[in-house]
């Protein structure tokens, strides 16, 4: 709870600074490469939340990462906050950054997941038919789940779209296990 709040609050200084200096996409899309190593190299967010590793270290492993890829409002905040000893808490704060820039914005997140995956054409339907009826900027997400079997799944903030076929199918078991016919003898 308290890495949230954190997070959300480093995040909210960031923004409002990357606002003031006219630079709030750039230091997103800094966010956006942050956060992605760090999926992809899960050890690196272990480092950073490791207090046996010195500060400095971890600062000169960022700047060795990101120096050459980074703005440098986004360099200069990874050396504040790891100056102030959190920097445990720095890929929450990508984290909560990205999606404080998407409310800034009004972007929303939708997320489709499907058996085989949309070609070029329903992508664009899709797409057009979310950004028309939310009048807002839409971040498209695909996913492939095979057990679908067909259909998607799709999902736009807490409200969720089911057209798959896996679906179907349990509405018929549902249906099938409570018979309402009564067998005559």
């Amino acid at each position: 709870m308290l890495d949230t709040v954190v997070a959300k609050r480093y995040a909210k200084s960031l923004l409002g600074l990357a606002k003031e200096m006219g630079v709030l996409k750039e230091v997103n899309e800094d966010m956006k490469l942050f956060a992605s190593v760090c999926n992809e190299n899960r050890e690196l967010p272990v480092l950073f939340r490791n207090p046996i590793v010195p500060s400095d270290k971890k600062l000169a492993i960022l700047k060795a990462l990101f120096s050459q890829k980074m703005n440098k409002l986004s360099l200069s905040f990874f050396e504040i906050v790891t100056h102030k000893g959190r920097e445990k808490f720095l890929f929450d704060i990508a984290k909560a950054y990205t999606e404080q820039f998407k409310v800034l914005n009004g972007i929303l997140t939708a997320e489709i997941s499907s058996a085989s995956g949309l070609d070029d054409s329903l992508r664009a339907k899709v797409f057009e038919m979310l950004k028309d009826s939310n009048n807002s900027e839409i971040e498209l997400h695909e996913k492939i789940d095979k057990d679908l079997i067909g259909g998607f799944i799709l999902r736009v903030g807490d409200k969720q779209y089911d057209a798959s076929i896996l679906s179907d199918l349990r509405k018929l078991a549902r249906q099938f296990s409570t018979n309402p016919y009564i067998a005559r003898n």
